[in-house]
């Protein structure tokens, strides 16, 4: 999967530190209205990763022809992301071990840990895959995998990357895990990952959506961290494959987008049980 990287930006006579914050800020919702899916910002500037095939450059230029700021505007500049730098970026820095809600750890190879009995322990070698641990919406994902009894139940982890969800419910009690992501390199990693936890009731699939149609059975609890655009697509999707009591829990989007995906979700029938938030990120559960 090609990635490439837009460095933004914003142009004002008068820009304040607090206006430059807010700013920014629209600046992701625009971006992901765009298809971006992260944002990182260094400095002055705003550099925003995007999927190839995803990045809808005729809306982004719409979007930011009106910027909703007054007299701020927005310039920006695209080019290739590297994937080999990247990819050694991940390996060699690693992550500060995680701990959520006294009940999980989770940690990389090269941080040892110590935890108390009972905890559930989960190793990731991070290649580049998201999803670590350390981002807001993975912690909240992992807490409400763990709000939930997944004793003897089957799992879909819809974007797994790393397949961190996807082991933190295995060894959380489920009996069958099935997990896709459209990025080859995910898959690959999900499934290192899995040996490395010793996991072995997890089924991963290369692919988007579309895989569902090559999965037998429904699902218990269906997972999504992933950006607002691809759960508005494929929430339809998702919602078909989970079982009578089935529960559906998102997350990969901010406070603004809530509004949106609970107006879809009502509209598949599925009522929401239960909210997170952590910084300006948000998760979100509903139930059939």
């Amino acid at each position: 999967m090609k990635y490439l990287t837009a460095t933004f930006h914003l142009h004002s006579d008068d820009l304040s530190s607090d206006m430059s914050d807010t700013a920014f800020d629209l600046l992701a919702y625009l971006g992901g209205e765009a298809g971006f899916e992260t944002f990182e910002r260094e400095g002055e500037v705003l550099k925003g990763y995007v999927q190839e095939e995803l990045f809808d450059k005729d809306l982004l230029s719409t979007l930011l022809s009106d910027f909703p700021l007054p007299g701020v505007t927005v310039s920006y500049s695209m080019e290739q992301s590297e994937y080999k730098d990247w990819n050694e970026e991940w390996e060699s820095e690693g992550f500060e071990p995680i701990e959520v809600g006294g009940r999980c750890i989770i940690h990389d190879t090269k941080h040892a840990v110590e935890h108390a009995e009972g905890m559930i322990d989960v190793v990731i070698d991070a290649r580049m895959a998201f999803g670590t641990g350390t981002h807001s919406t993975t912690q909240m994902m992992v807490a409400q995998l763990l709000s939930d009894d997944l004793q003897g139940k089957r799992v879909l982890d819809c974007g797994c990357g790393t397949g961190i969800l996807s082991i933190v419910a295995s060894k959380a009690g489920a009996s069958e895990v099935v997990a896709y992501d459209i990025d080859e390199w995910s898959v690959e990693n999900t499934r290192h990952n899995a040996s490395l936890n010793q996991v072995t009731n997890i089924v991963v699939l290369c692919g988007a959506r579309n895989v569902l149609t090559h999965v037998s059975g429904v699902f218990d609890h269906v997972i999504a961290n992933i950006n607002r655009n691809i759960l508005l697509q494929d929430m339809g999707a998702m919602r078909e494959v989970m079982s009578a009591s089935g529960r559906l829990t998102i997350s990969g989007f901010y406070e603004s987008d809530t509004t949106i995906l609970m107006e879809e979700a009502t509209r598949l029938g599925l009522k929401l049980q239960s909210k997170m938030s952590l910084g300006d990120w948000v998760s979100l559960s509903f139930c059939s």
